[in-house]
């Protein structure tokens, strides 16, 4: 099997470990026969979990003997977790044995070692994080998400390449993605100087831009990357979150309420089942850390099976479409073209 369908999973990262890990491997290893993986961390911790019948030609553990911590320092994790599941499981993606890295643990730290370990793309300032939300119309790619609180306008011109190339690698109905530069308007005048350069950058690329777009097409659609820095992507994305939670709790709420809504609530229980389905939120999980010499999947601390598990199909289709050398040469392209006279 070709080293590029080999997955390094960290075991040992997120709120659930390897309860939620290695059941979600398994089944990921079921209906994908073309991938094996890689069980990064506590051997003694994982292999109570395997059955006796477990693929091991597909799957094997690779012994890591620290873990960090959710709450950990990036700084403490890098200097002083040398052997943690997370840094091993970066590791494999280093030096090939791996094609790419997924872990449900520390963001921060997941991004300061990853970024360590295997440096930058050539011409990239910085890494973004990107993931997808529901809208009305499919869904939207957004990104940053948390990696850069403040950035240039360059930033965001390598964000939007970067963004546009993976979308287009790992979505197959979408060629050309529509990207969008968040704003709070869409006229020119408004938005601060780093959103204004950035919009001049974007204005004279090849790239699809399709200018401003404001807060409400996140959900709405109509764009297929939004771009901003992770100060206000990252509240945004937790914003949407409670949301999320708000309106479940306050449907749940009504149809308590009495005899008659609770009766209301068995005839609309298909609807509410549909909708369920539309904006689960564990569809979604599995955000890339784009920029690096390596693929890196950071899924969510919280993940259940369901949605690890689909963390594990974008690392899949990262590896598929070759999204890091993709990105490479799309931002050499559009740096190259934008020096020309």
């Amino acid at each position: 099997m070709p080293k590029s369908m080999i997955i390094a999973l960290d075991a040992m990262g997120g709120d659930h470990g390897v309860s939620v890990v290695v059941p979600a491997a398994l089944h990921f290893l079921a209906s994908n026969p073309d991938v094996e993986i890689i069980l990064v961390g506590q051997e003694e911790a994982i292999r109570p979990l395997l059955p006796a019948n477990y693929p091991q030609q597909r799957l094997r553990i690779h012994h890591a003997s620290q873990t960090v911590a959710m709450d950990e320092l990036p700084s403490k994790a890098l200097r002083n977790k040398k052997d943690s599941s997370m840094r091993v499981a970066i590791n494999l993606v280093k030096e090939g044995s791996a094609g790419a890295c997924v872990s449900a643990g520390n963001t921060g730290a997941l991004m300061a070692t990853a970024r360590f370990v295997l440096k930058m793309l050539p011409l990239v300032d910085r890494p973004a994080i990107i993931t997808a939300m529901p809208t009305i119309q499919g869904r939207t790619w957004m990104l940053d998400l948390g990696a850069n609180v403040d950035c240039q306008a360059t930033h965001l011109f390598q964000f939007a390449v970067m963004g546009g190339e993976l979308v287009s690698a790992i979505d197959d109905a979408i060629q050309t993605p529509r990207i969008g530069l968040l704003n709070i308007g869409q006229e020119e005048i408004k938005g601060n100087e780093q959103v204004k350069q950035a919009h001049e950058l974007l204005t004279r690329s090849d790239l699809n831009y399709i200018g401003y777009v404001e807060g409400d097409a996140i959900f709405k659609g109509g764009v297929d990357v939004i771009v901003c820095d992770g100060f206000v992507g990252n509240v945004a994305l937790k914003s949407s979150e409670g949301v999320a939670k708000m309106i479940s709790h306050f449907i749940r709420q009504e149809f308590r309420r009495n005899l008659l809504t609770r009766l209301s609530a068995l005839f609309a229980l298909p609807v509410l089942r549909r909708l369920r389905r539309t904006i689960d939120p564990r569809r979604y999980n599995g955000a890339s850390l784009l920029g690096l010499r390596g693929i890196v999947i950071k899924s969510h601390g919280g993940a259940d099976v369901v949605a690890y598990e689909n963390a594990i199909g974008i690392a899949k289709k990262a590896i598929e479409n070759n999204v890091s050398a993709r990105i490479s040469e799309r931002v050499a392209t559009q740096l190259q073209s934008r020096t020309e006279p």
